[in-house]
């Protein structure tokens, strides 16, 4: 499976248009403030990339389904709740393509 921002992949062509696909997951975690801003950081940033692998495997098994074998025109959103909850969306076009 490829992914991609861009709306093509050098080398292949798209045969096929297979449709929107997204995947989208929530932390519902709290993080606690500390006395240390370091270790804060660093636990939102550890936060945020466990929490965009779960969208893209949900964006990967949604163009699966498809029968797709690329997703392009990826668009990525983060954001954080007033709640300290970590939202992910992940959306792009699912797409067949062949060299």
């Amino acid at each position: 499976m490829i992914f991609t921002t861009t709306n093509s992949v050098d080398g292949y062509r798209v045969s096929e248009y297979k449709g929107i696909v997204s995947g989208i997951a929530v932390n519902t975690q709290k993080l606690k403030m500390t006395f240390s801003m370091d270790k804060y950081y660093k636990a939102m940033q550890e936060s945020m990339s466990e929490i965009k692998e779960i969208a893209f495997q949900q964006l990967k098994n949604n163009a699966i389904a498809l029968n797709a074998n690329a997703v392009i025109g990826i668009k990525v959103d983060i954001e954080l709740t007033q709640s300290n909850s970590t939202v992910v969306s992940v959306t792009g076009t699912a797409v067949s393509i062949v060299k």
